[in-house]
């Protein structure tokens, strides 16, 4: 999420409104079903219709709490491309008008996209992370590991769950602040950083691993190269990084590790996963 977005800000039942968007659950509230009864959609697919009101746009759904999980994501990828710069203003907007009260809506999206990535059962968002969420937990050595851009913090709860002492970082404060709050809510506080992972505020050699995943291939090949550097200087023992595709594979992750100065060994160097281990 971007760092002024506050996902647990106060909202209404059934709609959320931010600046130029307004995203409704068509079943939960009446003014604006009572301006799209005489409105055409612009536009309307599986699970979303959508309006424009003037100078705003609408975007209504029907989502229940069970379906409430990371797979919206894909969905709205899918389905609403042209909205793309609203993205997680409607991500945001969806749970927070599937269920009214704003931590219990998240801890439920929560509960149930860690539910499915321990047992994916259909194709989705949830099933294609889930083989790289099973990968990066079986490469990790120690106990303490530093996960870099978390986003949502679905790997560091589940490290959590391993009995392992995660920290979680992202660059927005708003998510930082929600994972903290519902990883205490089910019961697995988790420490939180906000940072830009590449100035993390730790000592050198202070964690035993650090992760990066699917993360570099979304910043600058210079900003990625100094994350790297960052990374090396903060494990004790590994580093994982994996990356989806180019611009960003793991020959060129390999290059700037070397470039770090940074004594390692590489464990493993294929398919867009880096892992080096510290001398």
């Amino acid at each position: 999420m971007t760092r002024t977005l506050d996902p647990l800000a106060p909202g209404h039942r059934g709609w959320w409104e931010s600046g130029d968007l307004l995203v409704c659950h068509a079943d939960g509230v009446a003014v604006p079903n009572a301006l799209t009864a005489r409105l055409t959609p612009t536009r309307v697919t599986e699970h979303f219709r959508v309006y424009a009101l003037g100078t705003r746009t609408l975007v209504a759904h029907r989502y229940r709490g069970d379906e409430l999980d990371d797979d919206l994501a894909g969905h709205l990828a899918a389905e609403l491309p042209g909205l793309a710069p609203h993205f997680e203003r409607i991500f945001t907007g969806v749970v927070r008008t599937t269920v009214h009260d704003p931590l219990l809506a998240w801890t439920l999206f929560y509960a149930n996209t860690l539910a499915a990535l321990r047992h994916p059962s259909r194709a989705g968002a949830i099933a294609s992370m889930a083989p790289v969420h099973s990968r990066a937990l079986n490469l990790v050595r120690g106990r303490s590991v530093l996960d870099l851009g978390s986003c949502f913090g679905f790997l560091p709860l589940r490290l959590a769950a391993q009995g392992l002492r995660p920290i979680a970082s992202d660059l927005s404060p708003g998510t930082m602040e929600l994972l903290s709050r519902v990883a205490s809510w089910l019961g697995s506080p988790l420490p939180v950083l906000t940072c830009d992972a590449a100035a993390v505020p730790l000592a050198s050699r202070s964690v035993d691993t650090v992760l990066a995943i699917h993360l570099l291939e979304h910043v600058p090949p210079a900003h990625a190269a100094a994350v790297v550097r960052e990374m090396l200087r903060v494990a004790r023992r590994r580093v994982v990084v994996a990356v989806r595709s180019d611009p960003v594979d793991a020959g060129q992750l390999l290059a700037w590790g070397r470039a770090s100065r940074e004594p390692f060994t590489v464990f493993e160097h294929h398919g867009g996963w880096l892992v080096v281990d510290r001398d």
